[in-house]
């Protein structure tokens, strides 16, 4: 497509053209300036209908036309990538894999970059994937897959280590570990196995010892800190805090809320305490047993803050009843006081009452008639307030 002509050329090109003199031909100023003499009657045109002379839309009413064409094209494209999205991973049995699909939609007109700029998805990895879509890993692992699978059909009482030693006998070696993470993923479970604890079962063994031992005191701040995580209904679904308490001033020097109870959970609440309190070295957290606080992520989270776990007795309720006081407070005066449609309203309604009743309004008896922030102030003026 050859290159447009310079806005000042055509310019120049029709002032000529309209002071020519009497006898000179529009083929001839189009000769002159080497342009097609059609091309200089649509550029006449133009300028008659920019000058207002002639009726018709002007060159920046065809630039704005053009624009904005080309932000409906643009938002139906992103609309399009969105609804496809929806529907691809609401599918059951599929891997969740979103490169197949960028492919398709390129294939039906809609450019890779906007589709990966709606998606987030870096184009890089993907023109990667799209020169080699299965890497000689993922081909690796799906004949080992196919070695197990029929290992496990022959012989379905046979348990992941039996598969393994099968796997190496047909010449496919592989560690126990390999074949434990494939056969759990495709639930390849021995006939004669055991019973899966649910959700209900008994409690995993602690991580940490108890050198706490129900002796819920402390005579400075981060001495001694509280944790557990509570639930509650919502319309939309359960609501989960995870608590973290200063037993010196019972103070709730960190939290956390989300509508799951991961380790994560956990281990933003230890994380946001740490970033109120400061230095936190040589503080102990007890807590129960719950796999949130047993979990890898949060003993690791511990150790890079310096900090010593404890954890009680199994059913034993007693051993954590000092935090089991604050969700006792927080069950009565927020969550069991009117029900709750949203997420976000209970949400606000939690830390509200945290922050400005529990903290600064509500006094208690242990700590002689103060609030929590007051008996801080009072107690230990030169340690660092986060109020």
């Amino acid at each position: 497509m050859p290159k447009p002509y310079p806005k000042e050329f055509r310019d120049d090109v029709v002032r000529v053209a309209r002071n020519r003199d009497d006898g000179v031909t529009l083929e001839q100023v189009a000769a002159d300036f080497g342009v097609h003499p059609m091309t200089l009657s649509k550029w006449m045109r133009q300028a008659g209908i920019d000058d207002g002379n002639r009726p018709g839309a002007t060159c920046s009413e065809s630039a704005e036309l053009r624009d904005a064409r080309r932000r409906i094209r643009l938002l139906e494209q992103e609309n399009e990538v969105l609804r496809r999205a929806a529907a691809y991973l609401s599918q059951a049995q599929i891997p969740k894999r979103l490169y197949p699909l960028v492919k398709e939609l390129a294939a039906e007109g809609i450019p890779v970059a906007v589709t990966c700029r709606v998606l987030q998805l870096a184009r890089r990895p993907y023109y990667r994937w799209l020169a080699a879509p299965v890497t000689v890993a993922e081909g690796i692992a799906a004949y080992r897959a196919n070695v197990l699978f029929d290992a496990h059909r022959d012989d379905p009482e046979f348990g992941y280590r039996f598969l393994a030693g099968e796997a190496r006998a047909a010449g496919v070696a592989m560690a126990g570990r390999t074949a434990w993470r494939i056969c759990s993923g495709n639930r390849w479970w021995s006939v004669f196995g055991k019973r899966r604890r649910g959700k209900n079962g008994k409690p995993g063994p602690p991580v940490h010892d108890d050198p706490v031992r129900r002796n819920f005191t402390a005579d400075a701040p981060n001495r001694l800190w509280l944790s557990d995580i509570t639930e509650h209904h919502t319309s939309e679904g359960k609501l989960y805090l995870c608590a973290v308490k200063d037993v010196f001033s019972n103070r709730i020097v960190g939290y956390s809320i989300d509508s799951r109870m991961k380790s994560q959970l956990a281990v933003a609440a230890l994380a946001n305490a740490v970033a109120r309190r400061g230095d936190v070295a040589g503080c102990v957290l007890y807590t129960g047993r719950g796999s949130q606080f047993r979990s890898r992520r949060f003993v690791h989270a511990l150790n890079r803050f310096h900090m010593t776990g404890s954890m009680g007795r199994v059913g034993a309720a007693g051993d954590n009843a000092a935090m089991e006081s604050f969700f006792s407070l927080l069950q009565h005066n927020v969550l069991d006081r009117q029900r709750w449609d949203t997420r976000e309203q209970l949400r606000i309604a939690i830390v509200t009452w945290i922050e400005r009743t529990y903290h600064r309004r509500r006094r208690q008896a242990r700590l002689g008639r103060l609030t929590p922030i007051e008996y801080e102030t009072i107690m230990s003026p030169a340690a660092r307030q986060a109020a």
